[in-house]
């Protein structure tokens, strides 16, 4: 193999990983100098940040219940504004891309060091990345403050995640994966890092399909989505996720199902254009078409595959086109109107990905 020069940096964090990680979590805590911690959680995540609440006994300072999709500004106002009327030195985050958005935020104003305790598949945990939505546009942005300081992976919080969203989240981890594979600023450990991460989630998926609390599957689908998050908090993200920030910020489209619609349309407007990650993809996945094989694999799943069963209407189509290709960003392929367009109809009729596009 002839290696081509590149750059990799390795971002400061501490990750334990393991069933009942979170038990240590206090012990965490005060290894980062913490005495005062506010959980954030989703509504939906309540019962897991109350035992986490308890578990932290006096380091913790309150739990706030209120990440949303997409991170509003309104939402992001007021957790900060908690944060500081609380007197919290850092955050606990608990669950999956919203609460540590919402975790982000905070740090992003305040400074505050984030713990974060995923219980899905994101990936966010592993990133720079932070993401708030107003006037219906979603902005992004990276700063090394919204980095967690430690992420506890416990796969024991995930046996209770519905398989739907177990679904759709483990496909939003493979999208890291995918686009890391062909991004400019791609590196063979984070290629490593993507086929293998790859390879884990497409084990996992549907082992836990057939058995939600098989705590085997579960641990192999954590550790895969550990993967792809450090390859999206280590390169640049393409077409894939700026379709998907855009839809999602502008129509408000759920996160993690818009991804498992967008993914393998990307990825067969890309793949000739990268023919390297193809193969790596094809061989992580076991097909000769990755393109095709996620398709498929996203049906024997029941995942979602029409932006229009996700309430895309059709002629949200052309502006969404619009907004995606007005500024331009890395990607194997040129980026066209016309091409892109093509792309969502297919993705909007739950077509087959196409390569013509």
């Amino acid at each position: 193999m002839v290696l081509k020069s590149f750059a990799y940096e390795a971002l400061p964090m501490r990750v334990r990983f393991g069933s009942g990680s979170v038990s240590v979590l206090a012990e965490e805590i005060a290894h980062l100098g913490l005495r005062r911690v506010l959980v954030v959680c989703s509504p939906g995540q309540v019962r897991t940040g109350e035992l986490v609440g308890a578990a932290l006994g006096e380091l913790s300072a309150g739990i706030l219940a209120e990440a949303r999709m997409h991170v509003p500004l309104s939402v992001a106002n007021r957790a900060r504004d908690r944060a500081a009327e609380l007197g919290a030195d850092g955050c606990v985050v608990v669950g999956g891309g919203s609460a540590i958005g919402l975790g982000k935020a905070v740090a992003l104003e305040h400074g505050l060091p984030v713990v974060a305790v995923p219980t899905t598949y994101a990936g966010s945990e592993m990133t720079t990345v932070w993401g708030l939505t107003g006037d219906g546009v979603k902005r992004t942005g990276k700063d090394p403050r919204v980095l967690p300081a430690s992420v506890l992976y416990d796969p024991d919080l995930t046996v209770g995640l519905p398989v739907p969203v177990s679904v759709t989240s483990g496909i939003n981890a493979m999208a890291h994966a995918v686009e890391a594979l062909y991004a400019p600023d791609a590196s063979p450990i984070v290629s490593l890092l993507a086929e293998e991460g790859t390879q884990e989630m497409v084990a996992a998926l549907p082992a836990i399909v057939r058995n939600p609390r098989d705590v085997e599957a579960r641990t192999r689908a954590l550790y895969g989505a550990w993967l792809c998050g450090a390859c999206l908090g280590a390169t640049t993200m393409s077409l894939h996720h700026k379709l998907c920030h855009v839809l999602g910020g502008t129509l408000d489209l759920p996160h993690s199902p818009t991804h498992a619609v967008v993914l393998p349309h990307a990825l067969a407007y890309n793949q000739a254009a990268a023919p390297a990650a193809a193969e790596a993809l094809s061989r992580a996945l076991g097909e000769p078409d990755p393109a095709r094989a996620l398709w498929d694999l996203a049906g024997r799943l029941e995942a979602p595959r029409s932006l229009a069963d996700l309430g895309m209407r059709e002629a949200d189509i052309e502006p969404i086109a619009e907004r995606v290709v007005a500024n331009p960003y890395a990607n194997p392929a040129p980026i066209t109107r016309e091409g892109v367009v093509r792309l969502l109809r297919h993705a909007w009729a739950g077509q087959a990905p196409a390569s013509d596009c």
